[in-house]
C-alpha cells in the first residue's frame, strides 16, 4: 500500500512514521510513505503558500494553486492505476475516524492525505480533489499532520504482512464492537496480583470463553455506546 501525504512539514510525518512496526513494514516493502512538500509547488518566488481570506476574518488561508499542483504531481506518478486515488482531507469538519473506516481505507492501493494549516484551505481546490473529509475527534489542532499520522498508523496495521501475527488485528479492541480483553505476561504473580487461573489452564475453549466475557464486561463498563451496538447486532 502506498501513502502520499501533502504537507508543509514533510520531515514531521516521515520522522514520526519511519519507526517501529511501520518502519519495518516499509523495509519489507509492505508499505511506502511519501511526504510531498506543498511549498515546493508554489509559483510565489518567496515560497509563500497562504494569503488573506476574501471577506475578512482571522488568520491566513492556504491557496489553491500549490495544493492542486502538489496533488497533480502525485497523480502523474501513479497514473497507471485504474482509478484516481482517494484523497483524505484531515479536518475537524469531517466524519469521525474509526476502525470500520480504517478497514475500508486499507483496501485501497494508493491513499492521499491532505494536511491543512493556518485557517484551512481554499474551498475551490477541496471541491476539485477531495473524496473524504475525516476528523480524529471534536477538537482543533494546529495542522493535519498528527491526525494523518494517526490514521496511517491505524490503516497500516490492517495491510497484509505489516503485523507479524495477523491474529493481532482481528482480536484487538473494536473488533466485533468489543474492547480487547485483559492480557497478562510473566511472572505469574506480581505485586500480590496473580494471573487468572483460567489463563494458565491451557484449555483453549475455556480461555476463549473467559476472554469474550471479559471483553463484554469491559466494553459495557468503559464504552456503553459500543456495548449498545454489540447488543443490537447479537440480539437480532
Amino acid at each position: 500500500m502506498n501513502f502520499h501525504i501533502l504537507t508543509l512539514f514533510p520531515e514531521m510525518v516521515i520522522n514520526g512514521l519511519d519507526t517501529s512496526i511501520i518502519g519495518r513494514a516499509m523495509e519489507k516493502g509492505c508499505l511506502s510513505i511519501e511526504a510531498v512538500n506543498i511549498r515546493d509547488y508554489t509559483t510565489n518566488k518567496h515560497k509563500k503558500v497562504d494569503d488573506y481570506p476574501y471577506g475578512g476574518g482571522a488568520g491566513m488561508l492556504m491557496q489553491a494553486q500549490p495544493v492542486y499542483d502538489a496533488y497533480r504531481a502525485v497523480i502523474e506518478k501513479i497514473k497507471d492505476i485504474a482509478k484516481k486515488p482517494r484523497v483524505i482531507y484531515v479536518t475537524p469538519q469531517g466524519a469521525t475516524f474509526n476502525q470500520t473506516m480504517a478497514k475500508e481505507f486499507a483496501k485501497e492501493e494508493e491513499l492521499l492525505f491532505l494536511c491543512g494549516h493556518y485557517e484551512g484551505i481554499d474551498e475551490r481546490v477541496l471541491e476539485e480533489i477531495v473524496t473524504d473529509y475525516v476528523s480524529i475527534g471534536d477538537y482543533v489542532l494546529t495542522g493535519g499532520e498528527l491526525p494523518a499520522m494517526v490514521m496511517i498508523d491505524t490503516i497500516s496495521r490492517l495491510v497484509p504482512g505489516v503485523l507479524n501475527n495477523e491474529e493481532s488485528a482481528e482480536t484487538e479492541s473494536f473488533a466485533g464492537d468489543l474492547l480487547e480483553y485483559p492480557q497478562y505476561s510473566r511472572p505469574e504473580e506480581w505485586n500480590g496480583k496473580k494471573v487468572p487461573e483460567v489463563i494458565l489452564s491451557g484449555h483453549h475453549a475455556n480461555i476463549a470463553e473467559w476472554r469474550l466475557e471479559q471483553s463484554i464486561e469491559r466494553t459495557k463498563e468503559r464504552r456503553p455506546d459500543l456495548y449498545a451496538k454489540y447488543l443490537e447486532k447479537h440480539l437480532q
